[in-house]
């Protein structure tokens, strides 16, 4: 007899799109964070983004990226990976599954189109830092 997955409800954690200055072309860079709030450090944290939308009427979509955390440690953060202002029109999707001791936590964090602009940037005191918080 074949058991579902039971899947956790996510509590804790948020990703972030953040703007900070490149140190050697003193231009804005943006990178993807994924913070964890929690007191206690998740595991086997694996993170598939990809961008998908329309521009002019025709479809757009980027690679599928991957990427793979053995622990984000409690109260702190990961660099996801950068994220290129040109596709800040077009949803930006970010799903995050993780392990809390033996189950099994599952979250799609979808940034829309154009929800990262300079009107939407808060303080994000853990990356001490500019951004858009999705959590």
């Amino acid at each position: 007899m074949k058991k579902d997955i039971d899947f956790g409800t996510v509590e804790g954690i948020a990703v972030a799109v953040a703007r900070t200055t490149d140190a050697t072309t003193d231009q804005p860079a943006w990178n993807v964070y994924l913070l964890n709030y929690n007191n206690f450090p998740v595991e086997n944290v694996l993170v598939a983004s990809k961008g998908y939308g329309e521009v002019g009427g025709e479809e757009v979509k980027t690679s599928v990226l991957r990427h793979m955390f053995e622990r984000v440690e409690a109260k702190s953060f990961v660099q996801v990976e950068p994220i290129d202002p040109a596709i800040f029109h077009i949803n930006n999707e970010y799903w995050v599954s993780y392990y809390i001791d033996r189950q099994i936590y599952d979250k799609r964090f979808v940034f829309v189109p154009d929800s990262i602009v300079e009107e939407n940037l808060i303080e994000i005191s853990m990356l001490q830092m500019q951004g858009v918080l999705h959590s």
